[in-house]
């Protein structure tokens, strides 16, 4: 598609965006931007993605790909993205493609400017077993030799090398999400994060494919993990899973924006681009009475902290001042 495409007036909103939504949209921070290339078709490359952020006045967007480390997309993109107006940042996610939970791979994507490692997705069991039952997950018609990979060792216990990712996450100060990890390892992977001092812990859409019910989150929440909800499966763009809103408000109201994120997981080919998942669900959200501060602490706040662009999630200790670089430079020699 062309950039001109990606700034289309948006095909879900009656009207216009009021000045007031834009007003709280401005400065937001989208963690789950599905911006190509990526063996998933997709609606829009990296660049279109920043241009497209930008229209909303959008602070940074972090670029999630299930098969490759995206930093290096960035990299290679780096001169079409030196002009770009939103800022995007990139990491990796450890699924059978890049050797699983491979520390290597860890240690390549923060040496090169990655802000985010996320646990296995698509090579998840239990993303395995839920694709197989037809969850409304993608495929890409193709055969990746995908297998499944675990956090644990032969002997059950938190493998040497999961425990050395979440070394290398805590050293460089960046965001560790569980992936689509089961729910006990969901637990065993933040509890080790935990207590090897990673600060920033996402877990991802814990009622889609991950099956955490209230009592779970909660104890994930001990562990000092924020909770993302997705807009793209509450935006009536999206075949799947189609919730209404209200299931969104039951979840902010059980678990309070103090530590609820709420980010696009868009940019597919034939769902609407991000930026419309933000103008039609915080639309929705204000419409059911969810205050603008509220809004702004799941899609200003919290998400800029995790990406590392502030050192505090609280609204009032927040400067904006934080930038990061866009991406890494290589070191060493050849």
């Amino acid at each position: 598609m062309s950039t001109s495409d990606a700034h289309a007036t948006p095909s879900y909103t009656a009207t216009a965006p009021t000045a007031a939504l834009l007003k709280v949209i401005d400065g937001a921070v989208d963690l789950h931007t599905h911006s190509g290339p990526s063996p998933f078709p997709r609606r829009l490359n990296h660049v279109e993605a920043s241009h497209d952020a930008a229209r909303l006045g959008m602070r940074a967007i972090l670029i999630k790909s299930h098969h490759h480390n995206t930093v290096m997309d960035l990299l290679a993109m780096r001169d079409l993205l030196r002009d770009a107006p939103t800022p995007a940042y990139g990491g990796v996610a450890l699924n059978s493609e890049v050797g699983g939970i491979n520390p290597s791979a860890v240690a390549v994507a923060i040496q090169m400017g990655g802000r985010a490692v996320w646990a296995p997705t698509v090579s998840a069991k239990q993303h395995i077993d839920a694709h197989s039952h037809d969850d409304g997950f993608p495929t890409t018609g193709s055969d990746l030799e995908e297998r499944e990979e675990s956090i644990f060792d032969a002997n059950g216990d938190v493998s040497a090398d999961s425990i050395r990712v979440t070394q290398l996450v805590a050293e460089a100060d960046i965001l560790l999400t569980g992936g689509h990890l089961d729910v006990e390892s969901q637990k065993a992977w933040f509890a080790t994060a935990q207590e090897n001092g990673v600060k920033r812990l996402l877990l991802h859409h814990p009622d889609f494919i991950i099956g955490a019910d209230g009592h779970d989150v909660e104890e994930i929440l001990s562990y000092g993990a924020y909770v993302e909800h997705e807009m793209s499966m509450y935006h009536p763009g999206v075949p799947a899973p189609g919730w209404p809103i209200s299931r969104l408000l039951d979840w902010i109201d059980r678990i309070g924006p103090e530590r609820t994120v709420i980010d696009s997981d868009l940019g597919q080919r034939d769902n609407p681009p991000p930026t419309e998942g933000y103008l039609y669900v915080v639309q929705a959200l204000l419409d059911h009475g969810v205050s603008e501060k509220d809004i702004r602490r799941m899609i200003v706040h919290n998400p800029a902290y995790l990406l590392g662009l502030e050192d505090s999630p609280e609204p009032e200790k927040q400067t904006g001042s934080r930038v990061l670089p866009w991406s890494g430079a290589p070191q060493g020699k050849a």
